[in-house]
């Protein structure tokens, strides 16, 4: 493996680090900036939509520019506009200030999350192997580094601008300095289906045979539509599985804290670690996801993974013991944590050409469901019990499960046969 390789994996690591960092300096920063503007609560959830909402308008410009200028040109540039936005948030005073720069924020953070989604693509594809995983995990970490970077510069009594402003002047110094080890272009050359699991699935590979015959034959125009056609398809159904996922991981960032506090009488110190839970076993299973991946698959990944997070919640809602609810947000956050790399892996592989444009669908989809998930959630709160809208969470886990064969490929195959060949020798 040659060190520009290495190299471009490293400065990916650094990327997705440095987005999560960002992200979550604006997060530490929520309360004394809502305090500065002197707006409520609701006024707050209804600024934060907008935020939202320039994300996914990000997301889509930034698949396709990453396609059009590649991503060596697109993710530095991300970054700098990113780190560069953060401050906005901490200088308003007035509600509609804040509203544009929440807006403007968000905009910049949606391209900077694609275009590193695409370029980690590029880089699975040059490895061989899986390493989404990872990337994502580093994501979390960043946001680890970011609270602790909030307490400091809290303690040291300085102003949310400040304190938002140094992280931003050094993101921008980290964003330009990753920019060259970043890899030119994708990858010439595709790997075997068994080596990146999520690179291609039977169906494709007959879509690619099906093409190559039809050129030889005069109709090279029809199978490539169809394989195109085929392909869309595919990329939407992945983006409605993003969107379950992250529906449910939205759930569990607002509401697992406020389940052990209100449902189960928890004081609010020992609540807060409902979440922390639910978020260290999220980043350990992405630290060892690839590893599994490598061995059993993206399809297996899914599926055990989405039914895994179906019984943790399951436990969640109807355990009455505190013990036993912090068992099963680990298990939800575990269960959770493989989930979303493997559909952004198998978006970007689905069609290296446009590898960003359908990584923005499925991420930008995804996001939605981040978002949706708190709102829903919080909606169903005026039917029933805050554990009894969790079922709802059960079944789009139990709902991904189901739907992960659309990950199978030639690999998932082959494995199957084999295991069916040696359970058929050692019962002779």
């Amino acid at each position: 493996m040659n060190h520009s390789l290495r190299a471009a994996r490293v400065a990916t690591f650094v990327y997705f680090s440095l987005c999560g960092t960002l992200m979550g300096t604006w997060v530490v920063n929520i309360p004394a900036v809502e305090e500065r503007v002197g707006i409520s609560h609701a006024t707050l959830g209804g600024l934060l939509v907008l935020l939202g909402l320039g994300a996914f308008v990000g997301m889509q410009v930034a698949g396709r520019l990453t396609d059009y200028l590649g991503a060596r040109v697109v993710v530095p540039a991300t970054g700098v506009l990113c780190s560069a936005a953060l401050v906005l948030p901490g200088l308003p005073r007035e509600p509609w200030a804040l509203a544009g720069a929440l807006l403007v924020f968000g905009f910049c953070n949606g391209c900077l999350d694609v275009s590193m989604n695409a370029h980690a693509v590029h880089v699975e594809k040059a490895y061989g192997r899986p390493v989404m995983s990872a990337f994502h995990a580093t994501f979390s970490v960043g946001g680890v580094l970011a609270a602790l970077v909030g307490a400091a510069t809290a303690s040291a009594g300085l102003s949310p601008a400040a304190g938002m402003a140094t992280m931003g002047a050094l993101g921008i110094v980290i964003a330009l300095a990753s920019a060259r080890a970043l890899l030119p272009a994708a990858p010439a050359v595709a790997v075997p289906a068994a080596a990146v699991p999520a690179a291609a699935d039977t169906g494709s590979a007959r879509e690619a045979d099906s093409t190559g015959e039809a050129a030889s034959t005069g109709k090279a125009g029809q199978a490539p539509a169809t394989a195109r056609r085929s392909t869309s398809g595919r990329i939407w159904v992945l983006a409605a599985l993003a969107l379950m996922v992250m529906l449910c991981e939205g759930a569990a960032n607002d509401w697992s804290a406020l389940h052990l506090k209100d449902v189960l009488g928890a004081p609010a110190s020992t609540a807060a670690f409902a979440y922390g839970t639910f978020a260290a076993t999220m980043t350990i299973g992405r630290l060892l996801a690839d590893r599994l991946v490598a061995r059993f698959g993206s399809m297996a990944i899914l599926r055990h993974g989405a039914a895994t997070a179906a019984v943790g919640i399951a436990i969640v809602t109807v355990s009455p013991w505190m013990w036993a609810a912090f068992a099963g947000w680990a298990l939800f956050g575990l269960g959770l944590s493989g989930c979303v790399p493997q559909l952004f892996s198998a978006a970007g592989h689905a069609d290296p050409a446009a590898a960003g444009a359908n990584v923005s669908r499925v991420a930008g989809l995804g996001y939605v469901g981040m978002l949706a998930g708190p709102a829903v959630i919080g909606w169903l709160t005026h039917f029933t019990a805050l554990n009894h809208t969790f079922v709802l969470l059960i079944l789009l886990c139990a709902i991904t499960a189901g739907a992960a064969g659309i990950l199978r490929t030639d690999s998932d195959r082959t494995r199957r046969t084999r295991h069916a060949r040696e359970m058929a020798h050692g019962s002779h």
